[in-house]
C-alpha cells in the first residue's frame, strides 16, 4: 500500500463533515480527495500553501506506525526516540519534523500490519518512552478513531 495510491487528504478552515463513531462524534477538517496525489500539491504542501495528510489504513492494514509528538521537549524527544528505535532494533523507521519546530513524526515501516497488530506494537513503545517523558505524543493508527481519522499529516524537513 502506498501512501497516496487511492486518495489523500486536504485541510480547510471549516469543519467538512461529521463523522459518527462508537458513542462520539468527530468533527473532520481534512477533506477527503478521491485521486491520487499529484506532484504539484506535494510542492504547495512544502511550501506551506496547503496542509495534506495521508491515510494509513487501508483493509484495516497499514504498512505505517505513526508516533506524533508536539511538545516543549521536542529536542528531548527526538534523541530519546532515536535511542529507543536502536535498542528495540527497529532500522525501518524515519524521523520528520512537523510544520513547527516543536512537532516530531516518527515513520515507522512494516509490512501489511492489521489494525491490533499496529496499535500492540506501538502501546509497546509508548510505554517505554513514558517511562522518560510526559506524554505528549499520539500514536497512529488507532482502533478508537474513525477511518477518516486515521490519517498523518504529510512531514516537512526530515531529521533522521
Amino acid at each position: 500500500m502506498d501512501l497516496f495510491d487511492q486518495h489523500y487528504y486536504v485541510k480547510k478552515e471549516a469543519i467538512v463533515a461529521k463523522i459518527p463513531f462508537g458513542n462520539r462524534t468527530f468533527y473532520a477538517k481534512f477533506a477527503r480527495i478521491d485521486e491520487p496525489l499529484t506532484p504539484l500539491l506535494l510542492k504547495q504542501h512544502l511550501d506551506k500553501q496547503y496542509t495534506i495528510a495521508a491515510p494509513l489504513l487501508k483493509n484495516n492494514k497499514t504498512n505505517y506506525l505513526v508516533i506524533e509528538y508536539k511538545g516543549e521537549a521536542h529536542q528531548r524527544f527526538f534523541y530519546l526516540i532515536q535511542h529507543l528505535l536502536k535498542t528495540q532494533h527497529i532500522d525501518t523507521c524515519q524521523i520528520y519534523q512537523g510544520k513547527y519546530s516543536d512537532k516530531i513524526q516518527v515513520f515507522i515501516r512494516v509490512e501489511g500490519y492489521a489494525l491490533k497488530e499496529a496499535e500492540e506494537q506501538l502501546e509497546a513503545l509508548s510505554a517505554l518512552l513514558e517511562q522518560k517523558l510526559e506524554k505528549q505524543w499520539k500514536c497512529l493508527p488507532s482502533s478508537s478513531l474513525p477511518p477518516d481519522y486515521n490519517i498523518v499529516t504529510l512531514p516537512y524537513t526530515r531529521l533522521a
